[in-house]
């Protein structure tokens, strides 16, 4: 049984709040003339309770939740600029929600539950409409009581596709989960307990890709794919290891970026995040290479074996480009940028990262910690006594619906300081806006990438920066989904 506190917002009390929001949040970012009207693609997602195979035992299914019965849910794939037209039926005996993840919708589509629409109930179902603007990786899964209803397996991939994507020979989608079973193949029913809260989150023991506990994945020589990798863990970091394989990051998050060989070698994504990898089948003939996760340390294992096939594709790999085309994206001009500055404070050893940090924390425009720590300490300690336990500028959500932490004027570039004041990584997340992460720890990133959701190491300082111009009321959380519901979550306004 779950034992975070459920917001209890009456559905008048969500409209009187909705109010506040411009008018324009309500309409697509890009609205078609009729004569210029966008294909429009229809698709049916019904969430409902059911039974999968994730572990290779034919005896062994897991009661689980899922869209149209499978884990993932189906793989959603468009053209760029196609109009989606989603209906999301409620087959739970609870409410829920569906949210686009990195993808730039109306406001009103998003999928927060009381902030930007009411919760679907039981039995009833939702019409979600947008543009698919941006090509690129993306996933949806629901927002009300994300924590466990991710952690049940309700989440799947979303693709929209350029419309000229580059040449490979397969372009095939990783979903990474991570469950935690029982030794009857069940999913533990520990949702919402303090230690994961306080911690690192709900780390499971059993990794899937696409559902399933992977053995090999079937390849040949000389083939060239274009991987896509999507975390939908609570709060699994990943840390890919292709062995002599050399991968070529060419998309984070969905967003082009000029093509790179990972720092170290790993694929680092942290929950939430995707990459667009270009990986090249280098290996001999016939050969077993494994992919390994070594993201915590002492506790690496094999993820998957790449197979390879007795025959190779061809005798050498081929040199088609790799470069993706941009997506519209406004360039945040840095000259006239309004800066704020954000802290996330609280967890496990909080109080003593918050202290050494002292120091080298100021106060901005949006409220840092600064000068008044040890005050905020206090009120902090405080609500960890009524149940908060992560803290955005000292303050813990207790639901969706909260008095915006940062107002951002419309169509300005504004900046974003971030640091993370605590013992834990964090993978930040804003809806309704990519950003450019300019720096970490005061040195500019070498490729500006931009990014929906920026995993932030303990102690560790990043500033980001985009052009507010979707409107209306949206989440910044941590994507660690023990994290943000325990209190790590708040709203900016862009107006």
């Amino acid at each position: 049984m779950s034992k975070f506190r459920l917001p209890t917002l009456t559905r008048r009390a969500f409209l009187a709040s909705s109010a506040a929001a411009a008018a324009g949040a309500m309409m697509p970012l890009h609205s078609p003339s009729p004569a210029q009207a966008a294909p429009l693609r229809e698709v049916t997602l019904r969430a409902a309770p059911g039974r999968v195979r994730l572990l290779p035992a034919a005896d062994a299914e897991t009661p689980a939740w899922s869209y149209n019965g499978s884990v993932p849910g189906p793989e959603i794939r468009v053209k760029q600029g196609e109009r989606l037209r989603i209906t999301v039926e409620n087959g739970l005996a609870e409410e829920t929600t569906v949210h686009w993840h990195g993808v730039r919708v109306p406001n009103a589509m998003d999928g927060v539950p009381y902030l930007t629409q009411p919760p679907i109930d039981a039995g009833k179902s939702f019409v979600y409409e947008y543009d698919a603007v941006d090509a690129g990786t993306f996933w949806y899964h629901p927002h009300q009581r994300s924590f466990e209803q991710v952690g049940r397996g309700l989440y799947g991939p979303l693709i929209i596709e350029e419309p000229e994507p580059i040449r490979v020979d397969r372009d095939v989608t990783w979903v990474l989960g991570d469950w935690r079973l029982t030794k009857s193949a069940e999913i533990s029913d520990d949702f919402g307990n303090m230690h994961d809260a306080m911690h690192g989150g709900r780390i499971g023991n059993t990794v899937t890709i696409n559902g399933h506990v992977p053995d090999a994945f079937a390849v040949r020589r000389g083939e060239r794919i274009r991987l896509r990798l999507i975390n939908a863990a609570n709060a699994r970091i990943f840390g890919l290891d292709f062995a002599d394989h050399k991968p070529i990051i060419a998309a984070l998050d969905g967003q082009p970026v000029e093509p790179h060989a990972p720092d170290g070698g790993l694929v680092v994504l942290g929950p939430a995040m995707r990459a667009d990898v270009i990986l090249d089948m280098t290996a001999a003939s016939g050969s077993r290479v494994s992919v390994t996760d070594r993201f915590y340390e002492g506790l690496e294992y094999r993820l998957v074996d790449l197979a390879y096939a007795d025959t190779p594709l061809r005798d050498k790999m081929p040199d088609w480009p790799v470069v993706l085309p941009p997506n519209p994206l406004r360039e945040p001009d840095m000259t006239a940028a309004i800066r704020h500055e954000v802290t996330f404070n609280g967890g496990m050893m909080g109080t003593m990262v918050m202290q050494e940090m002292g120091g080298s924390m100021g106060k901005g425009s949006s409220g840092g910690m600064g000068g008044g720590m040890m005050g905020n300490m206090g009120m902090m300690m405080d609500m960890m006594h009524t149940g908060g336990i992560w803290f955005i500028n000292g303050v813990a959500a207790e639901g969706h619906v909260m008095k915006p932490m940062l107002t951002l004027e419309r169509d300005r570039a504004h900046v974003i300081a971030m640091t993370n004041a605590t013992a834990w990584h964090h993978p930040i997340h804003l809806h309704g806006h990519s950003f450019r992460v300019l720096s970490r720890n005061g040195q500019p990133t070498r490729y500006r990438e931009w990014q929906d959701t920026v995993l932030m190491a303990p102690r560790e300082k990043v500033e980001i920066a985009f052009v507010a111009d979707n409107p209306g009321d949206w989440m910044i959380h941590c994507h660690i989904l023990e994290h943000q519901a325990a209190g790590m979550m708040g709203v900016f306004r862009v107006a």
